[in-house]
């Protein structure tokens, strides 16, 4: 058995950790962050070229299976996994952290419409956690942004006013409480993106009484099968490996 483990995530370098060295499996990263928490074992970074040139790497490579457990707004690799598996029928699993209660949030599908709504509450002082890709929507914008991102944004993807937060997970709830308060947050805007590591801005958010936008998530390929927990990954593979479903 030889896995393929889509990767960049705590998740999968979990996954990576459990699985490492009795099955072979190989990490694929991005490569869009300069200096990656890398997982145990094998590791390839880069591109596939598409749902075309990710297939031809599949059969070159002798996979048997592949775990996609990339960050959920990963949309366009998760396709892309979806049908190079599908066309050469290889067993595929999306491992998909549960998304966080969106109640007492305000909802919107792009970061485009987070923007919107910005303007429209007349927000002035706001903490931007979209990720560096998910500020060229605020370029226009007139609110003072507080911007946490692993990588730092090419400069005019920035909004005119803002503060760069270079800085990558876990939180803890009381340093989030302090954040915000200390910068007189107005409002929180983040992806649905789930899980421990940074669920704590959102506790502390709604303690201080401050606003929160979340973007909801793109849905998953049609007929993938999915689970939420590292443990059930783990469980799929292992199955696969005895022969087991």
């Amino acid at each position: 058995m030889r896995v393929l483990l889509l990767g960049g995530t705590g998740e999968a370098r979990a996954l990576a950790a459990l699985l490492h060295p009795r099955v072979d499996v190989v990490s694929s990263l991005a490569g869009r962050v300069p200096d990656p928490a890398l997982p145990v074992g094998p590791v390839r970074v880069g591109g596939f070229g598409g749902a075309a040139g990710l297939r031809n790497w599949l059969a070159d490579n002798a996979i048997t299976a592949v775990v996609d457990a990339t960050h959920p707004f990963a949309a366009t690799i998760t396709a892309n996994a979806a049908t190079a598996c599908a066309e050469l029928g290889l067993p595929h699993l999306v491992l998909s952290r549960p998304a966080w209660d969106p109640a007492g949030a305000w909802q919107v599908d792009s970061d485009a419409e987070a923007a919107d709504l910005v303007a429209a509450q007349g927000y002035s002082r706001v903490f931007l956690t979209t990720g560096r890709s998910g500020t060229a929507a605020f370029t226009g914008s007139d609110a003072w942004f507080l911007i946490r991102v692993v990588t730092a944004p090419e400069a005019d993807k920035l909004p005119r006013h803002h503060k760069l937060l270079l800085s990558r997970g876990p939180y803890t709830y009381d340093s989030e409480r302090a954040l915000l308060s200390g910068h007189r947050i107005a409002a929180v805007v983040t992806k649905n993106s789930g899980g421990a590591m940074t669920r704590a801005k959102l506790d502390a958010a709604a303690d201080l009484g401050i606003d929160a936008v979340m973007i909801r998530r793109p849905p998953l390929p049609a007929g993938v099968t999915a689970v939420g927990s590292v443990d059930e990954a783990l469980q799929w593979v292992v199955s696969r490996g005895s022969g087991a479903g």
